[in-house]
């Protein structure tokens, strides 16, 4: 086999539509967290719910990619080894990014989502959901928010989780970026 084979060069397609697919699926996500949070009511949520679609199908892919790569490493007959720096800093960084993401990313972004379900039936129709904030127009909302002195809890705590899923997901494009960095220098070699 080795690197100059059909076999290896057919899992290296794989390994890259994985990679292009799976992180590109979610590498913008925070521009999808900022429209939702923009909208109100149904219309945010459903921004939100789109996301959280396509996320789980991306984590397939990435959930591949290190399938393939490992592959890659056996397949090229000891031209890479997985006891080069680049290849063990970039199956680290993959290692620690999926920790955090189903460790505390996703679950937050799980109740992200019930919180944005309260909201929504809590309110009616017109509340909104992803900014801590029930529009004023929406007079049942705006009594319940004046006669609780403030937000709904939902809301605050929805604030705070988008703020720790900005974080969360600037980690995970950070480590994206690095290991990409890796696969294409590949310092050490």
């Amino acid at each position: 086999m080795g690197v100059d084979s059909g076999a290896y060069d057919t899992v290296m397609v794989l390994h890259v539509m994985c990679v292009i697919i799976g992180f590109g699926g979610v590498f913008l996500n925070g521009i999808y967290g900022a429209e939702a949070k923009r909208r109100r009511g149904a219309d945010g949520l459903a921004v939100f719910e789109a996301t959280e679609r396509v996320g789980k199908i991306a984590e397939m892919f990435i959930l591949a990619v290190p399938v393939f790569g490992i592959s890659l490493v056996l397949m090229s007959h000891s031209q890479w080894k997985f006891s080069q720096a680049w290849v063990a800093a970039a199956i680290t960084i993959y290692a620690a990014a999926i920790t955090l993401s189903f460790g505390f990313h996703l679950p937050n972004l799980r109740r992200m989502g019930g919180l944005m379900h309260e909201l929504v039936e809590m309110g009616g129709a017109r509340p909104a959901v992803a900014g801590g904030a029930v529009p004023t127009d929406d007079a049942t909302a705006a009594a319940a928010m004046a006669a609780a002195g403030g937000p709904p809890p939902q809301a605050l705590e929805l604030e705070r989780r988008g703020k720790r899923a900005g974080v969360y997901g600037g980690i995970l494009n950070l480590a994206i970026v690095a290991v990409v960095i890796l696969m294409v220098w590949k310092p050490g070699h």
